[in-house]
């Protein structure tokens, strides 16, 4: 496996990010249906989680295919997050969603996620000219994090 990623490779894990996103909040939804506020927020979210696909695969299309400086070391860092507990990690977001036992895990781990996904764009932001596109992201992800510590305080 090489050290580096090329920002294509980039930009369609970032795009995996937000399927996988918009798939471990829909399993929150049906795993807690009987909750409607959490119902709400989640649902809520899955569906920013798919504009964001969107976005990157938009983005994906425009990209240069030049490297940019300092590619390579943000290519290691991208990978080190990647590599991490909720993406590529042994305890990735879906199978330790089986230890979800309560709301306030389901919230918790949430946030874990949104922080994890926050730091890959924050990456992205450094290496792509279209820096606008993805700073509107970064904007939604931190609203992600506010609306989850929102709820969270309210349990």
């Amino acid at each position: 496996m090489s050290n580096t990623f090329t920002i294509k490779e980039v930009l369609e894990q970032a795009i995996q990010t937000e399927k996988l996103g918009y798939q471990f909040y829909t399993t929150i939804c049906e795993r807690f249906k009987n909750e409607q506020r959490l119902k709400e927020l989640f649902t809520t979210l899955a569906n920013k989680e798919l504009a964001h696909e969107k976005t990157f695969s938009e983005l994906l299309e425009m990209v240069d295919k030049k490297v940019e400086d300092g590619w390579y070391e943000a290519s290691l860092y991208l990978r080190a997050i990647v590599e991490s507990e909720f993406f590529l990690g042994k305890n990735k977001s879906l199978p330790s969603m089986e230890k979800l036992k309560d709301i306030g895990d389901a919230v918790t781990y949430a946030i874990g996620f949104e922080k994890e996904t926050l730091l890959y764009f924050y990456g992205i932001r450094d290496v792509v000219k279209e820096k606008e596109i993805v700073d509107e992201i970064i904007n939604e992800e931190k609203s992600h994090i506010r609306w989850l510590m929102s709820f969270k305080n309210t349990l």
